[in-house]
Protein backbone atom coordinates (compact mmCIF):
# COMPACT_ATOMS: atom_id res chain seq x y z
CA UNK A 1 0.00 0.00 0.00
CA UNK A 2 1.17 3.42 -0.57
CA UNK A 3 0.77 6.85 0.99
CA UNK A 4 -2.07 9.02 -0.58
CA UNK A 5 -0.34 12.32 -2.64
CA UNK A 6 0.11 15.49 -0.91
CA UNK A 7 -1.84 18.27 -2.77
CA UNK A 8 0.38 20.26 -4.74
CA UNK A 9 0.10 24.13 -3.64
CA UNK A 10 1.26 27.54 -5.91
CA UNK A 11 0.32 29.46 -3.38
CA UNK A 12 2.99 27.98 -0.66
CA UNK A 13 6.27 30.13 -2.98
CA UNK A 14 5.04 33.19 -1.49
CA UNK A 15 5.40 32.14 2.18
CA UNK A 16 8.65 31.14 2.98
CA UNK A 17 7.81 30.00 6.21
CA UNK A 18 5.43 28.07 4.93
CA UNK A 19 7.27 26.66 1.91
CA UNK A 20 9.77 25.04 4.62
CA UNK A 21 7.24 23.40 6.71
CA UNK A 22 5.62 21.89 3.91
CA UNK A 23 9.02 20.91 2.44
CA UNK A 24 9.92 19.22 5.49
CA UNK A 25 6.56 17.38 5.51
CA UNK A 26 7.11 16.00 1.86
CA UNK A 27 10.61 14.86 3.12
CA UNK A 28 9.24 13.22 5.79
CA UNK A 29 6.56 11.42 3.42
CA UNK A 30 9.24 10.29 0.91
CA UNK A 31 11.64 9.19 3.82
CA UNK A 32 8.54 6.54 4.85
CA UNK A 33 8.15 5.89 1.55
CA UNK A 34 11.15 4.11 1.79
CA UNK A 35 10.35 1.73 4.65
CA UNK A 36 8.61 -1.15 5.04
CA UNK A 37 5.26 -0.25 7.40
CA UNK A 38 2.48 -1.63 8.87
CA UNK A 39 -0.61 -1.18 6.43
CA UNK A 40 -2.48 0.17 10.22
CA UNK A 41 0.45 2.84 10.32
CA UNK A 42 -0.03 3.75 6.30
CA UNK A 43 -3.73 3.91 6.74
CA UNK A 44 -2.99 6.21 9.81
CA UNK A 45 -0.60 8.67 8.23
CA UNK A 46 -2.90 8.85 4.84
CA UNK A 47 -5.36 9.98 6.99
CA UNK A 48 -3.44 12.91 8.13
CA UNK A 49 -2.42 13.94 4.54
CA UNK A 50 -6.17 13.60 3.46
CA UNK A 51 -7.02 16.03 6.52
CA UNK A 52 -4.29 18.25 5.34
CA UNK A 53 -5.49 18.23 1.17
CA UNK A 54 -8.67 19.07 2.46
CA UNK A 55 -7.21 22.48 3.95
CA UNK A 56 -7.32 25.69 2.33
CA UNK A 57 -4.67 27.51 0.86
CA UNK A 58 -4.46 30.15 3.51
CA UNK A 59 -0.62 30.57 5.43
CA UNK A 60 -1.15 30.45 8.98
CA UNK A 61 -4.08 27.58 9.07
CA UNK A 62 -2.14 25.27 6.53
CA UNK A 63 1.13 25.87 8.26
CA UNK A 64 -0.11 24.86 11.73
CA UNK A 65 -2.13 21.87 10.44
CA UNK A 66 1.06 20.76 8.89
CA UNK A 67 3.18 21.07 12.15
CA UNK A 68 0.75 19.11 13.91
CA UNK A 69 -0.20 16.28 11.90
CA UNK A 70 3.54 16.03 11.28
CA UNK A 71 4.41 15.87 15.01
CA UNK A 72 1.29 13.00 15.50
CA UNK A 73 2.73 10.85 12.65
CA UNK A 74 5.95 11.30 14.37
CA UNK A 75 5.17 10.34 17.66
CA UNK A 76 2.99 7.71 16.03
CA UNK A 77 5.92 5.96 14.04
CA UNK A 78 8.42 6.42 17.65
CA UNK A 79 5.99 4.70 19.81
CA UNK A 80 4.62 1.91 17.56
CA UNK A 81 7.78 1.24 15.55
CA UNK A 82 10.54 3.17 17.48
CA UNK A 83 11.55 5.20 14.04
CA UNK A 84 12.69 8.68 14.72
CA UNK A 85 14.24 11.57 13.27
CA UNK A 86 17.71 12.67 13.16
CA UNK A 87 18.30 14.53 16.50
CA UNK A 88 15.27 13.15 17.81
CA UNK A 89 16.42 12.33 21.31
CA UNK A 90 18.88 15.21 21.62
CA UNK A 91 16.18 17.58 21.61
CA UNK A 92 13.76 15.26 23.82
CA UNK A 93 16.03 14.89 26.21
CA UNK A 94 17.15 18.44 25.97
CA UNK A 95 14.21 19.82 27.72
CA UNK A 96 13.84 16.66 29.84
CA UNK A 97 17.21 17.20 31.28
CA UNK A 98 16.82 21.38 32.12
CA UNK A 99 13.65 20.61 34.23
CA UNK A 100 14.83 16.67 35.62
CA UNK A 101 18.21 17.32 36.44
CA UNK A 102 18.92 21.28 36.03
CA UNK A 103 16.66 22.92 38.22
CA UNK A 104 16.22 20.28 41.24
CA UNK A 105 20.60 21.17 41.17
CA UNK A 106 19.89 24.87 40.73
CA UNK A 107 17.84 24.44 44.04
CA UNK A 108 20.06 22.59 45.67
CA UNK A 109 23.15 25.14 44.97
CA UNK A 110 20.90 28.22 45.59
CA UNK A 111 20.15 27.12 49.22
CA UNK A 112 23.79 25.28 49.84
CA UNK A 113 25.18 29.42 49.00
CA UNK A 114 22.11 31.11 50.97
CA UNK A 115 21.33 33.14 47.42
CA UNK A 116 18.91 31.61 45.13
CA UNK A 117 20.84 33.83 42.59
CA UNK A 118 22.28 30.10 42.27
CA UNK A 119 19.26 28.78 40.22
CA UNK A 120 20.59 29.70 36.91
CA UNK A 121 23.74 27.22 37.62
CA UNK A 122 22.31 24.20 37.74
CA UNK A 123 20.26 25.01 34.09
CA UNK A 124 23.06 24.46 31.86
CA UNK A 125 24.05 21.41 33.87
CA UNK A 126 20.91 19.87 33.42
CA UNK A 127 21.19 20.88 29.51
CA UNK A 128 24.45 19.26 29.12
CA UNK A 129 23.17 16.43 31.12
CA UNK A 130 20.01 16.10 29.02
CA UNK A 131 22.11 16.69 25.85
CA UNK A 132 24.57 13.71 26.31
CA UNK A 133 21.71 11.27 27.18
CA UNK A 134 19.84 12.24 24.06
CA UNK A 135 22.77 12.11 21.84
CA UNK A 136 23.68 8.76 22.94
CA UNK A 137 19.98 7.23 22.57
CA UNK A 138 20.43 9.01 18.74
CA UNK A 139 23.53 6.57 18.18
CA UNK A 140 21.49 3.57 19.32
CA UNK A 141 18.94 4.46 17.25
CA UNK A 142 20.79 4.95 14.30
CA UNK A 143 23.42 1.90 14.84
CA UNK A 144 20.11 -0.22 14.63
CA UNK A 145 18.89 1.76 11.66
CA UNK A 146 15.78 3.15 13.33
CA UNK A 147 16.67 6.80 12.30
CA UNK A 148 15.15 8.29 9.60
CA UNK A 149 17.83 10.65 6.92
CA UNK A 150 15.39 13.94 8.19
CA UNK A 151 16.06 16.44 10.84
CA UNK A 152 12.75 17.93 11.64
CA UNK A 153 13.18 21.62 12.44
CA UNK A 154 9.84 23.01 14.06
Amino acid sequence: MTFTALKPRTTIKDSPKLEQVYLQFEKLLSELQKRELPEAIINTINTHIEAINTLPDSDKTLRIQLKKRQTKIVTLLEKELQLVPKNYYRQKWLAIGISVFGIPLGVVFGTSFGNMAFLGIGLPIGMAMGIAVGTEKDKKAQAEGRQLDLELKY
